[in-house]
């Protein structure tokens, strides 16, 4: 286990661009980074559809740079990483079904665009340390639980094997280009600021907005296991990830508390509300094509590396949620 860090020393004064800053998890990474004192700066092209809300900045907006563009807008890039000492690149379509929809889109953001990325970092700030945001679909179906980085990866959607090519070319750029990136294989992502409108994100949030709205939950099929992690607990890993040596050219499963099926979810979610229902169907068609099965992640590697561990037991990760929505809710449906 190594020893502990200052994440304070390390990003105190420092540039760090966001991609995708508006979102879920850019939103808590920033508002984290600016209490360590860091010079923030976040990228989103807040379109409808991919989770950015200028609400997941209120407060502290005026305290960073907020610039609203695409990714995809590949001569704006340079201007966006030159000069940045650090880059969390979350910028990504994350809905499975709109990749089998939308195949080329989901080109377009979780393969082009990053390689866009890469290139304008080679250009024009070769120095800049990167950690990007990969995920869990990239393993597919498991052969084995829980999952451990060695895995097969064989991705059961477009998503999936755009994602592979991602986090590909950030490794290839650490090993042949020399720039400096981690990859993060993020299983489920829970916790305040997550997008609740529909299942784009995460189903979390939407089995949230039905709860608080006294509607029923929908569970589909019920005995699938999961893990989960707050993300509060996310954020950490990122900024352990970009501060640790150790993690450059590596990727690492992130993990949580110990999973439940989707029905032990939903009960969980229900009793923390103290009202509420849900009716367990059968998977749809479409979903049914392209669901895992059970999965939850090993975890050991990111925790020996580089000292992270989860902090938040999945009750106490779901009550935080809730609280924040029964507040929140309106800004975010």
């Amino acid at each position: 286990m190594p020893a502990p860090l200052n994440l304070r020393r390390v990003f105190a004064g420092k540039r760090v661009l966001i991609t995708g800053g508006l979102g879920f998890i850019g939103s808590n990474l920033a508002r984290r980074l600016l209490a360590l004192g860091a010079r923030v700066a976040v990228v989103d092209n807040l379109m409808p559809e991919y989770g950015g809300n200028r609400r997941n900045l209120a407060g502290v907006a005026g305290r960073m740079r907020v610039h609203v563009a695409d990714v995809r807008d590949w001569p704006r890039l340079p201007e966006l990483v030159r000069g940045q000492d650090y880059l969390f690149n979350l910028a990504g379509q994350t809905s499975h079904m709109d990749s089998m929809t939308d195949p080329q889109t989901d080109l377009d953001i979780n393969c082009r665009a990053q390689l866009a990325i890469l290139e304008a970092c080679r250009q024009h700030n070769p120095s800049i340390r990167i950690v990007f945001a990969s995920t869990r679909q990239i393993y597919g179906r498991p052969d084995y639980l829980p999952v451990d980085e060695s895995h097969p990866l064989r991705p059961v959607d477009v998503n999936g094997i755009n994602k592979i090519a991602g986090e590909s070319f950030h490794l290839l750029y650490s090993r042949v280009h020399g720039i400096a990136a981690t990859a993060l294989r993020l299983t489920n992502t829970i916790g305040p600021r997550m997008r609740i409108k529909d299942a784009r994100q995460t189903f979390v949030g939407v089995w949230v907005r039905r709860l608080l709205e006294g509607q029923p939950i929908e569970v589909w099929g019920g005995e699938q296991w999961r893990d989960f992690t707050y993300v509060d607990d996310a954020v950490d890993a990122f900024l352990l990830s970009a501060a640790r040596p150790e993690a450059v050219g590596a990727v690492f499963n992130l993990g949580g508390p110990p999973p439940v099926t989707l029905r032990r979810l939903a009960e969980l979610l229900v009793e923390l509300n103290g009202r509420g229902e849900f009716v367990v169907r059968a998977c749809p068609g479409e979903r049914k094509k392209i669901d895992i099965g059970d999965y939850y992640a090993d975890d050991r590697l990111i925790r020996k590396k580089l000292g992270w561990r989860h902090k938040t037991n999945l009750r106490a990760a779901l009550a935080q949620t809730l609280e924040f929505y029964r507040r929140e809710l309106k800004h975010y449906v």
